[in-house]
């Protein structure tokens, strides 16, 4: 299996493992999003992909590649942040390999991000200097010589994508072992992700609901674990209220993507 097809295959069963609280699954889709335009946009990321696995441009043009093929249908933005953990990973060949990567970028790269950031309508917070609805942005980028490790490393404290390229990729190496730790298949995804909920604070639900809708996620999560909350009907209360935990689900994709290389059976 190339890497291209291993990154493939972890959106692939990342979108469809079930019940995994509060996404697009293959049991529930959103009013607009629905799982086909995430399997969809997993078959036309490849060449972008297939441009990681060669090494063939930066990462921001890499980023900006995949946003553009993934943007042609109407279900908006289903893999952006899976895309920039995915990026440096191809490229690298590994974590330690991502690491090295993601420390070489560039402005050049930095502006690029920018722009495949305003052709996605992935909600931010307001209020910040580097405000990707601005196109004065990509001058300050270039004033200041920030690279996109910077911008990164800007974004981390609200953003845990962002703070996977500053930690060494902690969360993805966390949820690969734990992957493996829970065995084979469709369940290790779920429970996965389920551990991943209890103990970390999901920031694209912070950035939609709020810190307290957050925590209160994860205590959620936690019941679940412990045998206090049934995981269906937890599934359906997040889906009801809207609640959806993006960032890590894009984080158990570069999770799924590491596994799968280290051996990780998915199909058992």
């Amino acid at each position: 299996m190339t890497r291209a097809e291993q990154a493939q295959l972890a959106m692939m069963l990342e979108v469809c493992a079930f019940p995994k609280p509060g996404n697009v699954d293959r049991c529930h889709d959103y009013e607009t999003t629905r799982v086909e335009h995430f399997l969809a946009s997993t078959i036309l990321a490849r060449p972008a992909l297939d441009r990681a696995e060669r090494a063939v441009g930066g990462i921001g043009s890499l980023i900006l590649d995949a946003v553009e093929r993934t943007s042609v249908h109407s279900g908006g933005n289903t893999h952006f942040g899976a895309f920039i953990l995915l990026m440096p990973l191809i490229m690298g060949g590994d974590i330690p390999g991502a690491e090295r990567v993601v420390r070489e970028t560039t402005v050049e790269d930095a502006v690029l991000f920018y722009t495949a950031f305003g052709k996605t309508k992935v909600r931010v917070i307001t209020g910040n200097d580097l405000d990707v609805t601005d196109p004065h942005s990509c001058d300050i980028i270039r004033q200041q010589g920030m690279t996109l490790f910077d911008i990164m490393l800007y974004s981390a404290k609200n953003d845990m994508v962002a703070r996977e390229w500053i930690n060494g990729f902690q969360l993805t190496r966390r949820g690969a072992d734990l992957l493996k730790a829970y065995g084979c298949g469709r369940d290790s995804i779920v429970q996965t992700f389920l551990n991943l909920l209890a103990t970390e604070p999901d920031t694209f639900i912070i950035k939609k609901h709020g810190k307290d809708t957050a925590w209160e996620v994860m205590q959620k999560a936690q019941d679940v674990r412990n045998g206090l909350r049934d995981l269906v009907t937890f599934d359906q209360e997040c889906i009801n209220a809207g609640i959806n935990p993006g960032s890590i689900a894009d984080i158990m994709i570069a999770a799924l993507y590491i596994a799968l290389g280290e051996g990780w059976i998915w199909d058992c």
